[in-house]
């Protein structure tokens, strides 16, 4: 097979499901992992998509990522959760984080969540997503430990920290709206992003990337040790994304106690997560009686701002706030289906194989057969 195939979502979500129910897990966590990763691939995010079921697989077979795990209260202090997420599958542990931060903040008008020790916590937008559909703004910053890092500090020449993103989200101005979810990498593009263009055979775009000795680079391969030692990727907008990723290093990382990178302590060659989460009900602020409409009034102010001549309008049409060209991508792939390159799915097919799903399984829940 060769080139892209385009896939139903339902079926892609059939066959990552069958595959990650071979793995060991129970039905519950088979459908969050897999709802949760083709949610990803609909809204564009392919590096967060079906690209990363081979890796989950792998760390399942080697024993680092525990099935059907669920997170721990390692300290309760009313509006203060400490959580370890016992390394299971960031889709059943972040779910269930937000779940326990939700309820919380309910009760007391905000709950903090300092979750530790999770298997990867996938599009971090999906968490902002979940607080907002309850009614919460919510903020999220999230530390990598456990595999090098991926970023290089500005001024430096070598990685130092992961991708470490940050996310935003506020509720819909109206029931039946959509949440406004700022979602975003501190480096210029996520890693998975440099798998997917790799895998497509493609270049990454300029000033994206640096080799080992920390000169430019647009191949893609450099960060995944294929032309020898490890590159990084650069942080965006210089010294500010730096600086805003160490933030989100020292929040996840060191607040959470889950730990940050340094000296080497990465030789688990896992992802694991750290996130340290804000869940706040806005009904109990100061502006709780104008906040929506505050929220309408500014939204409909910035996107009436004329749009700006260049591609980008040509693409866009003008002015689109968080989220929505995620909602775009959502209605056009799930009318079209899900482009996914064969290198991936050829990853996908043999992660399946490991498991005991033979390539035609899963190739026929997916509808290609």
């Amino acid at each position: 097979m060769g080139g892209t195939v385009s896939i139903k979502a339902e079926n892609l979500t059939a066959a990552v499901r069958h595959i990650v129910l071979a793995g060991g897990s129970n039905e519950r966590e088979a459908a969050l992992v897999a709802e949760n990763l083709v949610l990803a691939n609909l809204m564009g995010h392919d590096s967060h998509g079906v690209g990363m079921l081979p890796q989950y697989i792998l760390a399942v077979v080697e024993k680092r990522l525990k099935v059907n795990a669920a997170p721990s209260v390692v300290g309760d202090h009313g509006a203060i959760l400490n959580l370890d997420g016992n390394m299971g599958y960031g889709q059943v542990i972040g779910h269930d984080a937000m779940e326990m931060g939700i309820r919380r903040a309910r009760e007391h008008g905000v709950c903090i969540v300092s979750l530790r020790n999770s298997h990867h916590i996938g599009r971090i937008g999906h968490w902002g997503e979940q607080c907002a559909a309850a009614g919460m703004v919510a903020t999220h910053y999230v530390n990598v430990v456990g595999r090098p890092p991926l970023v290089a500090p500005f001024g430096g020449s070598d990685a130092r920290f992961a991708t470490n993103p940050y996310c935003c989200a506020l509720p819909a101005v109206e029931d039946g709206g959509e949440p406004i979810v700022l979602d975003m990498a501190t480096s210029k593009i996520a890693m998975g992003k440099v798998r997917v263009a790799m895998n497509k055979g493609e270049k990454v775009a300029p000033e994206t990337l640096i080799d080992s000795h920390g000169h430019p680079t647009d191949d893609p391969r450099i960060m995944f040790g294929n032309k020898g030692p490890l590159g990084a990727i650069l942080a965006f907008g210089g010294h500010k994304g730096s600086g805003l990723a160490v933030i989100v290093e020292l929040l996840a990382g060191a607040l959470t106690g889950g730990g940050t990178l340094h000296d080497g302590n990465w030789q688990r060659n896992t992802i694991t997560n750290n996130m340290f989460s804000v869940i706040v009900d806005p009904a109990r602020l100061g502006g709780a009686d104008t906040w929506r409409a505050e929220l309408a009034d500014f939204v409909k102010w910035v996107k009436a701002s004329p749009a700006a001549p260049g591609e980008n309008t040509e693409k866009w049409g003008g002015v689109l706030v968080a989220g929505e060209p995620e909602r775009r991508s959502r209605a056009r792939r799930l009318a079209e289906g899900i482009p996914v390159d064969a290198t991936t799915w050829g990853e996908i097919v043999e992660a399946g194989k490991s498991v005991g799903v033979g390539a035609n399984q899963t190739n026929a829940a997916a509808g290609l057969a």
